[in-house]
């Protein structure tokens, strides 16, 4: 091999080392909080995730044509990239190869590979039609997609062509071993080459496809295709558990001058490898509720354009100028965009690769809520009503308690030695359409026989709405109370028919020393039927569709309980919608959007009515009070209020047990 080839190699492993090592400096430079997490727990289920997903492909081919495309480019890229090696070898030392693992190993090898090369060539052929025939809209327009496919499909044509001019050429002894190349050689027989030209034509199209990889190689670390070196580790790294809290910020520490995410240097090394990981399939995009009913918010552009901030501003970070980074509220992510959110993790629940797109919308809230005081003007008197009230809503914490009147149902200050304490909530506590909710609940628990009490003037908010919009400092304040009073009655059971409180009190509330059993009165209902201490009788004869609350489904895992509480019920038809479970479409009302007016494109809450009404379910069961809000909002401006009723599952489980 001459000394041009070597020089040649040396400058391509240069290139991309360069460009590696620039952005291998950008991810270390993020300094935002989320990157403290502990992301080295859990480690066999990180391992058993990351082969399932990355090995396996298990989320990619939760759809599967797209899945089955992707799964094949990947596992091709990987076996032929065995035979890529051989080549580069056998280049740098010449006659070297790969045939010295035996000759049936050998030649079960080329199958393999020439194989996948047509497959591969396939796959990105139909890549080709989904991206410029079909056109989904998540996939979006992308030039730099287009040239990563230009390129995959190049290499593969370069490899048949290749070892097709070899077969004519020299007619090695393995040409039975790879069919599809015969095939190839065949064709090019017909045009009457000599077996010297066929040999250099070999040569030729060996060097085109190390010049294509060496080329990918370079390209990989600015294109899209960084996906392939970043998703792996961003898939062992994701959060785990599932059921995740917030992030604190620990306001005791004077050395944090900056809260929340002003730039993007503000956000976390795990934010930029988010970035890196995107492979810009739309996943996300398509089960967004913001985006379906056209709001500004998509959560692939939000990754995307995030991704160009830190990209634009890479000389500047690098250079350590941090004070001239831009900020992250420019013209692509605006202020409606951050707003839009309802925080319903559909999207990460969507993507492939794991991003947690939600963590980086909390922190941008934070820095416009705690340090620029720029937020909704509707959110203002709700900050307002924590503060005064410990409530959202303008309501006397001396009314706390008044939905229980006429059911002799204790506080703990009355008696604090009970099963469980009933914690009631906001909505329960002063909403009307809530409070009955919260009635038929106490009911179910009484008919059970289960001994519970309430805080009733006591209790506070959890603090999650403040907390979702962005005001951590309020939301701190309301949890410490709440802990305070928690620990003082030494509570160790919760139960709770607010999926929002029981993701705080569960998820958020350890953060600050308050560590509680916490169940959803779905759980606990289902459980007291296991049991045999419900036992529902009455014929309540219709059919019913469930909606899956987004902090009891997406956020907690809890699918099959509120079901399961539904089935038991005596001649019940459940019909599920088109969109459940974790593919279920958000109320619109999480993510602090229930206190927030909806300005922009179509209601949510219409649009996910829309989908219940569809299954001509005479009932839709809820089981959240802000699912319920918002679904009977919904039935009424469909005009159906008269047709179909929104109901709790307790409410229906209390009308079924004598």
């Amino acid at each position: 091999m001459t000394w041009q080839t070597y020089l040649f190699l040396l400058l391509a492993g240069a290139a991309f080392s360069y460009s590696a090592y620039r952005f291998s400096l950008l991810y270390r430079l993020m300094k935002g909080h989320q990157g403290k997490a502990n992301r080295l727990d859990h480690i066999p289920e990180r391992i058993l995730t990351t082969i399932a997903n990355v090995l396996g492909q298990k989320a990619v081919l939760k759809k599967r044509a797209a899945g089955i495309m992707h799964a094949t480019i990947f596992w091709g890229f990987i076996i032929i990239s065995v035979g890529t090696l051989e080549q580069f070898v056998g280049t740098l030392y010449q006659g070297a190869s790969f045939e010295f693992i035996g000759e049936r190993a050998y030649s079960s090898l080329l199958i393999v590979q020439d194989s996948l090369t047509a497959a591969v060539l396939l796959a990105v052929g139909y890549a080709f039609y989904r991206r410029l025939i079909v056109r989904p809209e998540g996939l979006g327009k992308s030039k730099d997609a287009t040239i990563v496919l230009i390129l995959t499909g190049s290499l593969m044509l370069s490899i048949l062509l290749m070892n097709g001019f070899h077969i004519l050429g020299s007619e090695p002894w393995y040409q039975g071993s790879m069919p599809v190349s015969n095939l190839v050689a065949h064709l090019l027989k017909g045009f009457g080459l000599t077996p010297e030209f066929n040999i250099a034509m070999s040569t030729l199209f060996k060097w085109v496809h190390m010049c294509i990889v060496l080329g990918f190689s370079v390209y990989i670390p600015s294109s899209k295709h960084l996906h392939i070196v970043a998703a792996g580790p961003n898939t062992f790294l994701k959060t785990l558990p599932r059921e995740k809290g917030m992030k604190p910020i620990n306001f005791e520490d004077e050395s944090i001058q900056q809260y929340g995410a002003a730039k993007v240097t503000d956000l976390s090394w795990k934010d930029a490898l988010d970035y890196y990981s995107c492979t810009e399939c739309g996943r996300c995009q398509d089960l967004c509720p913001a985006h379906n009913t056209a709001k500004p918010l998509t959560p692939k552009m939000l990754i995307l354009d995030l991704k160009n901030n830190l990209y634009n501003n890479k000389e500047k970070i690098l250079a350590g100028k941090i004070d001239e980074v831009s900020p992250i509220i420019d013209e692509h992510v605006t202020e409606d965009v951050i707003w839009a959110c309802t925080s319903c993790r559909a999207c990460e629940i969507a993507c492939p690769v794991f991003i947690e797109h939600t963590d980086k919308i909390y922190d941008i809230r934070r820095n416009l809520v705690m340090m620029e005081s720029k937020f909704p003007a509707e959110v203002q008197t709700v900050f307002k009503n924590m503060e005064t009230n410990a409530s959202p809503w303008a309501f006397a914490s001396s009314d706390r308690a008044n939905w229980a009147d006429g059911l002799n149902v204790k506080t703990m200050a009355e008696d604090s030695q009970v099963d469980v304490l009933l914690w009631v909530g906001c909505a329960g506590s002063y909403d009307d359409r809530n409070k009955k909710v919260l009635r038929a609940f106490a009911s179910l628990l009484k008919k059970a026989n289960v001994k519970f009490a309430i805080l009733g003037t006591e209790e506070q908010c959890t603090g999650d709405p403040a907390r979702r919009i962005g005001n951590e400092y309020l939301y701190q304040t309301l949890a410490k109370a709440n802990i305070e009073t928690l620990n003082r009655y030494q509570v160790k059971k919760i139960v709770t028919a607010c999926p929002h409180c029981f993701n705080t009190i569960k998820n958020e509330y350890k953060d600050f020393g308050g560590n509680y059993e916490v169940h959803h009165h779905s759980q606990f209902i289902a459980q007291l039927v296991t049991q045999g201490k419900i036992k529902p009788t009455k014929t309540l004869d219709e059919s019913v569709t469930f909606h899956d609350s987004c902090y009891l489904g997406r956020w907690n895992n809890i699918y099959e309980q509120p079901r399961a509480v539904l089935q038991s019920l005596p001649a019940i038809n459940l019909v599920e919608m088109k969109s459940n479970q974790d593919q279920s479409m958000c109320c619109g009302a999480g993510g602090g959007r229930m206190w927030m007016e909806e300005k922009i494109g179509d209601r949510i809450n219409v649009a996910r009515t829309e989908q219940a009404l569809a299954t001509k379910a005479g009932i839709v069961a809820a089981s959240c009070p802000f699912c319920m809000t918002m679904l009977t909002d919904g039935v009424k401006t469909k005009e159906m209020q008269d047709k179909v009723k929104v109901m709790d599952i307790a409410e229906l489980m209390d009308q079924a047990t004598p």
